[in-house]
């Protein structure tokens, strides 16, 4: 009946959320879009909230630029402050540093080339090739690019032989920059603790899942020649663990500096269920490669187990997997005991059935071990 009530569960949720992914599939409008991001937090009102902060910056650096500093032509102060709008915090503080060295880099290539090369065609090729040269240092990172780019500006304009023009260059840059930093750090800094939620809860899914047609296989008398359905499970999942890392690593980022990072959005209490859920893959890869031997014993020295040590095999894995699918939700209870019953039974058996034989002995002994470096994983939750 638990067995029955566990799947129950899994085909609710997978149903719910199918549901949910067909409403938003009809409703892909303007309109739409723009509801949710206004009713539901997530990456739809982030993008507008982060659109609005680009375009205050934006604005902001062109009206100081040009009304209080009074710059002719001040295009980068607007461009350095959208582009700085970063998806963290952390990554606007460093972009800040990338784009004023690199500009600054530009400009100083730009006034040496005219200096020494008289004809503009010329020193435009020169700073181009050097400039590109230069910017694909790694410490440059995606700003690099605009070594070259200013330099070409400035000589393509002829402003290069104006000193007074490259200092203007360098001050509505740092300008821009600055503005663009200062609005993406205190003013609603992004945070991305929901993407860990949802990557907790599709990755325990797919866990689950693949731990209950793992059951489902064992508890067989045959196991199945063909497992080509097993290893798509395996790739799914293995894509939702990647998935699930790359939520961690930007999640962690994002707290970095932030102002907010001690807010729930953080994600804070999602993180460590997430990484319990990731730590755990290496062992259920070792149990599918199990189950793959015992079902070439043929050719192997492994053998499938017997009925009974099957039977309790895959009541291990059925209360496995409810024990993953809790995990996932954050803040329910994981009840574990049945699941040491019955890896304390299989042990047993392991030492004491002779009669088993050898190599189904051997078989129920690569199944055993990975089962308990699950258990083990979700102990240390």
């Amino acid at each position: 009946m638990g067995r029955f009530v566990h799947k129950l569960r899994l085909g609710a949720v997978a149903g719910s959320a199918a549901a949910a992914a067909e409403s938003e599939w009809h409703d892909r409008t303007p309109i739409g879009w723009f509801a949710r991001a206004l009713r539901v937090p997530g990456r739809e009102r982030r993008v507008l909230v982060q659109s609005a902060k680009a375009t205050f910056a934006a604005t902001a650096a062109w009206l100081l630029a040009t009304l209080v500093l009074r710059l002719p032509q001040p295009f980068l102060a607007p461009y350095a402050a959208v582009f700085l709008v970063e998806a963290t915090v952390y990554r606007s503080l460093r972009g800040w540093i990338q784009q004023v060295g690199s500009v600054a880099c530009g400009v100083l290539l730009a006034a040496v080339a005219v200096q020494f090369i008289p004809w503009q065609a010329v020193a435009l090729a020169a700073v181009v090739f050097l400039g590109l040269l230069v910017g694909s240092w790694r410490r440059f990172g995606d700003a690099g690019v605009w070594v070259g780019v200013t330099g070409m500006l400035l000589i393509s304009y002829g402003t290069a032989h104006e000193h007074v023009l490259l200092g203007d260059r360098l001050l509505e840059t740092a300008l821009g920059a600055a503005i663009g930093v200062a609005v993406n750090t205190l003013i609603f800094p992004p945070l991305y603790g929901e993407r860990l939620a949802a990557a907790a809860g599709r990755l325990g899914r797919a866990l689950a899942d693949l731990l209950e047609s793992l059951s489902d296989l064992i508890r067989r008398d045959e196991p199945p020649e063909d497992l080509g359905e097993l290893l798509s499970q395996e790739q799914d999942t293995r894509s939702q663990l990647l998935a699930a890392e790359e939520a961690v690593g930007l999640t962690r980022e994002g707290r970095l500096l932030n102002l907010r990072r001690g807010r729930p959005a953080a994600g804070a209490h999602h993180e460590r269920p997430l990484r319990t859920l990731i730590g755990m893959w290496p062992a259920a890869s070792q149990l599918i490669t199990a189950v793959r031997t015992t079902a070439g014993r043929r050719e192997h020295p492994f053998e499938y187990p017997w009925p009974e040590a099957r039977e309790a095999l895959a009541d291990l894995m059925h209360h496995l997997a409810g024990a993953v699918q809790a995990v996932a939700t954050a803040g329910e209870p994981v009840e574990l005991e049945e699941c040491r019953a019955l890896l304390e039974k299989l042990e047993r058996r392991l030492v004491t059935a002779e009669d088993d034989g050898v190599p189904a002995r051997l078989g129920l002994g690569t199944m055993i071990l990975p089962a308990r470096l699950l258990l083990e994983q979700l102990e240390r939750r």
